[in-house]
């Protein structure tokens, strides 16, 4: 199986060229279709607030929006007005959804979709946050590009986080959608201390049955402790030449993730590469 339809999410002017540089890569190479969304949010004012709020604030937060998604939708155009594979514009309005909410409803019928990191800069961890619930919540796979990609070559040459996992037979069955005969994968088994054999079978099986697909396939082992995990996988993607990193997102509860951390929140804040996370 391959892909055929994307669902670029486009949430900010800053990031909208990186998404669909992305789009673009992969719909060109699997004849896919892109549906380019972007979600217009209500001004929300909570009744336990007490405060008047003037209506030039809801007449100038509306002006915003709609120049924002004009601004979206004439960057969408401008991408793909010349390209041979189809694509539609596609523009939701919220009113007591939210953001993500609205996104997790259009993934249910994409093969993948594709957001933006958030800004390294930015001030507020809003955009952060949409992404992980997303993740967390849509049920399909989500390629997070860095901020500011601008590449030739997308999902022709993987690096795979691999620990036996759910997650992580999601994400690398996941990335077979991505992959064609003669592209690589190169299977790292990270985080395992142990040296079980039944382990070691697995990782030995998951790497045969890509390379029947004539994948050309590796597969590598390092002990990396968790705080290193997303600089192993970059470190790695880096000395292979891969084009993408794709991972299990989120094996643990949220409430787990909160108070010790997960590598998937390390990876979404410093990966140097496209990341397919899959949940």
């Amino acid at each position: 199986m391959t892909i055929k339809t994307i669902l670029a999410c486009l949430t900010d002017v800053q990031s909208a060229d990186s998404v669909l540089n992305a789009a673009a890569l992969l719909a060109r190479r699997h004849n896919a279709h892109v549906t380019g969304l972007h979600t217009v949010e209500s001004l929300m004012v909570y009744p336990g607030i007490a405060m008047h709020v003037p209506d030039i604030v809801f007449t100038e937060y509306g002006k915003s929006q709609i120049e924002r998604s004009e601004t979206l939708k004439a960057t969408f155009e401008r991408h793909f007005h010349a390209e041979e594979f189809a694509s539609e514009w596609r523009l939701l309005k919220s009113q007591s959804e939210t953001a993500a909410e609205r996104i997790i409803e259009s993934a249910q019928s994409a093969d993948v979709v594709i957001m933006a990191a958030a800004d390294p800069d930015a001030e507020t961890h809003a955009h952060a946050r949409l992404v992980e619930t997303v993740i967390r919540d849509a049920g399909r796979p989500v390629l997070v590009v860095p901020w500011d990609y601008d590449a030739d070559a997308l999902g022709q040459s993987v690096v795979i986080g691999w620990n036996a996992t759910r997650e992580a037979v999601r994400a690398a069955h996941d990335t077979l959608t991505l992959l064609k005969d003669g592209d690589t994968a190169h299977i790292l088994r990270i985080n395992d201390h142990s040296k079980d054999a039944g382990t070691d079978a697995i990782s030995s099986d998951l790497a045969a049955a890509f390379a029947r697909r004539q994948i050309q396939t590796t597969l590598v082992e390092r002990c990396w402790e968790r705080p290193g995990v997303a600089a192993a996988l970059n470190k790695e993607a880096l000395e292979k030449g891969a084009d993408m990193i794709a991972v299990g997102a989120f094996g643990h509860s949220r409430t787990y993730d909160l108070v010790i951390g997960a590598a998937t929140r390390e990876l979404l804040r410093q990966s140097n590469f496209p990341v397919l996370f899959s949940r």
